[in-house]
């Protein structure tokens, strides 16, 4: 897993135990689900969070968003897919996506704009590559 390691040390996370490979793991599992980054961001826009997400975005500071705000936002069917999948409570996922989600889509969207992914697999990739730079 090279290439996580990588991308959870750009991140700032640090390697074993800290449980950021995790949490780096599930931020790349939701883009995923919800279609990509794209898709995440409408989901957050639909759901109320547009003003929050839009700052993760753009180049100024990163708005802090409420595990209830994004639980409300991206839903329970998506979010009990991953906590399935992680194997954690619904309510614990949410914190951990708040505390993480707005790093993570600002370090996606670099200049202040979402990259330009065509769909599939690579864009997956594409957006880890994304975080080393």
């Amino acid at each position: 897993m090279g290439l996580l390691d990588a991308v959870v040390g750009a991140m700032g996370g640090g390697g074993d135990g800290g449980g950021q490979p995790d949490l780096m793991r599930l931020v790349m599992a939701l883009v995923q689900q919800a279609g990509g980054l794209e898709g995440l961001m409408a989901k957050l826009q639909q759901g109320g969070l547009a003003d929050a997400a839009a700052s993760w975005v753009s180049t100024g500071p990163n708005q802090a968003v409420s595990p209830a705000q994004l639980e409300g936002a991206l839903g329970g069917d998506l979010l009990g897919i991953l906590a399935k999948q992680f194997g954690m409570g619904q309510g614990d996922l949410a914190g951990q996506l708040s505390q993480m989600l707005p790093q993570a889509v600002d370090k996606l969207s670099p200049g202040g704009q979402l990259p330009q992914l065509g769909g599939g697999g690579q864009d997956l990739g594409a957006l880890l590559g994304s975080l080393l730079r």
